[in-house]
């Protein structure tokens, strides 16, 4: 049955529904000569009779209700299929694979959660790693899209901007340099708490202290913003971070921000997909939902502390 096509079956289902080859014909809106073809094929196919004739009406074999048994479910299938299609053009279902870099985490779900209570037919799933692995899983097909801040250049990829995306430096909140301005020279001899390497802020990290002329000293490297937020807390060194990742600790008083030369160093969030992907009707849809309406959800937006005190550029 592999070669069987679509064409063929439905010959054989016409001819026993409608008991002549004329009437299937007909029914199919072609000419009976092209119906007689579509069974022979099949039935050399298979090597197999597919009807037998009773009087002058056709009936199926025992090979021929096999294969009707089997047609019945293709067309329900099909059938099935379209249901769904439409019911996804209409944004009534789908699903969405998104991936966040773990940065985004403090933002995206708010904005994903108010996406999925405006389609609450399509189902969202999340997929959370570094800048390395998104790109991958964009390359890949493995998601639909990404928000990540620094879109790959390896690949072709269309991206929509969502909101700025400030980085900047945060201490404990009982370090000496709180509440002054100074250059990023003073940073020479500190112990930093850095993302590992292929994490974007990592990267951005590099690139700062590069153009600073400073050569980090990197005490610990951690994969996990919240673990280095918990490290500067207990006193085990300074990092560079985005700004989204620390507004509820600025706003408690459990950490503080330092007032660096050169920082904020404000970097964009992006929805990325790859150029190549078409993407479905509800994942168009989240992608222009966070293009219009993402920057909403960034925690900068929403803390005053933050805003106060965090360095102007």
């Amino acid at each position: 049955m592999r070669n069987a096509t679509l064409k063929q079956l439905r010959a054989v289902a016409a001819i026993v529904e409608t008991g002549t080859v004329t009437a299937a014909a007909r029914k199919l809106n072609v000419t009976p000569p092209a119906v007689t073809m579509q069974v022979q094929q099949l039935e050399e196919h298979l090597g197999l009779p597919l009807l037998d004739r009773a009087g002058d009406r056709f009936q199926p074999s025992a090979a021929g209700r096999e294969v009707l048994a089997a047609v019945a479910r293709i067309e329900q299938a099909m059938a099935d299929c379209g249901a769904a299609l439409d019911a996804m053009r209409g944004l009534r279902a789908g699903r969405v694979d998104v991936g966040l870099v773990s940065t985004a985490k403090y933002f995206a779900p708010a904005a994903l959660g108010a996406f999925a209570r405006q389609h609450p037919g399509i189902d969202v799933s999340l997929v959370v790693g570094n800048r390395e692995e998104m790109i991958a899983a964009l390359r890949s097909d493995a998601i639909d899209v990404a928000i990540m801040g620094r879109p790959p250049v390896d690949i072709e990829v269309d991206k929509t901007l969502i909101g700025n995306h400030p980085h900047l430096m945060i201490a404990p909140v009982d370090h000496p340099l709180i509440g002054r301005r100074v250059p990023a020279s003073v940073l020479a001899n500190a112990s930093f708490l850095s993302r590992e390497p292929g994490s974007g802020t990592r990267g951005l990290m590099e690139k700062f202290f590069q153009e600073s002329g400073i050569e980090p000293r990197i005490a610990m490297e951690i994969g996990s913003n919240e673990t280095i937020k918990q490290a500067v807390m207990a006193g085990l060194g300074l990092a560079f971070i985005s700004a989204h990742t620390i507004a509820a600790e600025v706003d408690d008083g459990r950490l503080a921000i330092l007032d660096i030369e050169g920082l904020p160093v404000v970097r964009q969030w992006f929805v990325v997909k790859r150029t190549a992907k078409r993407l479905t009707p509800p994942a168009a849809a989240l992608a222009e939902f966070l293009g219009r309406r993402g920057a909403e959800f960034l925690p900068d937006a929403q803390s005053a502390t933050l805003k106060k005190q965090m360095p102007k550029s």
